[in-house]
């Protein structure tokens, strides 16, 4: 995986827990082993003191803003708050062990999926009483469409959002323009595309599954839910072999073997997929929010596609959509619940600064010339959002099983194979079944 904070937001921001996914999706609690840098990593801790944890998302200069927003809390009683960032390089361990050794956060950022792992273990605090002021101060009526409804469980809001990884197909206009091929607004004409893109030397299904790049797994799903498809059914229940997510694979399959995908993309980084971006052999295909700032290519020749129209009229993409999470363990709960609504008002200063290559979970955000100065940006949000579906598809509430998704190796192996056409659909499908059952089983 690439080192670059510029990818930070898109090479982790949804990951579950990594190679512990298996493990974390059912294991209790780890124990402390002798404290180590995680019990060191509070920050402050003293009493009254709130603990907030945060991820290195984007630049340094992401971090430093977000402290200086998260200091300048002042709660009830002089209560203050503290910022510890934590390295994505084997957070899992950090978080766990601090939990159990009660040197952990009252508030942190951390994985897509991890809110709902510690809940399981009843290290986590719901944030209804947050979402009650929310509704107070006017915030709640400025959430986009749909994007607490996979945070709410049967005993609460697991957790908070505060940006969305969204998933969007991107094209070079001057490509399509070589190729005198009209943009994809379906299945069947993103298969024409292709091939005409192919003729002027580039690739209409730009991916990529080398090591560290997720993008390869993103787009395998992306197809699965744009058909109505999914992982999982509506009840949670695994759900690969159904006839929608068969088609898509059929279909993808079929761009593999006309050449459409690059052969090689199997083994891309997500620094190759830039470079092929940036050099004009990428035509079409799926990547993140900030496309052009990420390459080097501002020039207004790459822009974000229209959604396309699956088989059966379904139009839909994929979104991760990360979050603030509070613990049992604070010095008191009404501190945590006020810092989390203070921080959550504070986030337009992260999007003014443009520190944030992902989308803001606010109205308001999307609506600061900082922000709406990019038509890339408002296309996004104004077609791609609301037709974002999250990795729990076909179903809407996110569980701690995805994390055995996101970060397991079944995943992985599947993009590979279909990638490389080295077995068809059904076949595929039914070997990353076998795979997700058998860690979810353990």
């Amino acid at each position: 995986m690439s080192t670059k904070p510029s990818i930070a937001s898109s090479a982790f921001s949804r990951r579950g827990f990594l190679g512990f996914a298996a493990a974390a999706a059912s294991v209790p609690l780890l124990a402390a082993c002798g404290g180590g840098s995680a019990s060191q990593g509070g920050g402050g801790g003293a009493a009254g003191t709130i603990k907030f944890w945060d991820m290195p998302w984007a630049t340094p200069a992401y971090n430093d803003a977000a402290k200086k927003i998260a200091e300048g809390f002042s709660g009830a009683n002089g209560g203050k708050a503290s910022y510890q960032i934590i390295q994505w390089n084997n957070f899992y361990q950090t978080f766990s062990s601090a939990i159990a050794s009660k040197t952990g956060p009252a508030v942190s950022t951390g994985g897509g999926f991890q809110a709902f792992q510690f809940e399981q273990q009843g290290q986590i605090a719901y944030a209804d009483k947050v979402i009650d002021k929310l509704k107070a101060n006017g915030q709640f009526d400025d959430f986009l469409p749909g994007v607490l409804d996979p945070f709410k469980s049967d005993k609460g809001y697991v957790a908070v959002p505060w940006q969305l990884d969204m998933r969007v197909f991107w094209y070079r206009k001057s490509l399509f323009e070589k190729a005198g091929v009209g943009l994809p607004t379906d299945w069947p004409s993103l298969l024409e595309a292709g091939k005409a893109l192919k003729k002027v030397g580039a690739f209409g299904f730009t991916t990529g599954a080398g090591a560290g790049n997720n993008y390869g797994n993103h787009s395998m799903i992306m197809m699965m839910v744009n058909n109505g498809g999914g992982v999982w059914n509506k009840d949670g229940e695994l759900d690969l072999m159904n006839d929608r997510n068969v088609e898509a694979m059929e279909f993808v399959l079929e761009l593999v073997s006309n050449g459409i995908v690059d052969p090689a993309a199997v083994s891309y980084t997500t620094d190759n997929m830039s470079a092929q971006w940036k050099d004009g052999k990428a035509g079409y295909g799926l990547f993140q929010v900030n496309v052009p700032q990420r390459v080097g290519d501002t020039s207004g020749d790459l822009l974000v596609a229209d959604p396309i129209t699956g088989p059966h009229g379904d139009k839909a993409t994929i979104v991760f959509p990360n979050n603030i999470m509070m613990y049992t363990n604070t010095p008191s709960q009404e501190a945590s619940e006020d810092f989390l609504v203070y921080y959550l008002g504070q986030l337009k200063e992260l999007w003014k600064q443009k520190l944030m290559s992902a989308l803001p979970v606010f109205k308001s955000i999307t609506e600061m010339p900082e922000f709406a100065d990019d038509p890339n940006n408002v296309k996004i949000v104004k077609d791609w959002q609301p037709i974002a579906k999250t990795f729990a598809a076909q179903g809407k509430t996110l569980n701690a099983n995805l994390a055995a998704l996101d970060g397991g190796q079944a995943l992985n192996q599947f993009s590979q194979t279909i990638l490389t056409g080295k077995a068809d659909a059904k076949t595929a499908l039914q070997t990353f079944q076998s795979g997700l059952e058998s860690v979810l089983k353990k």
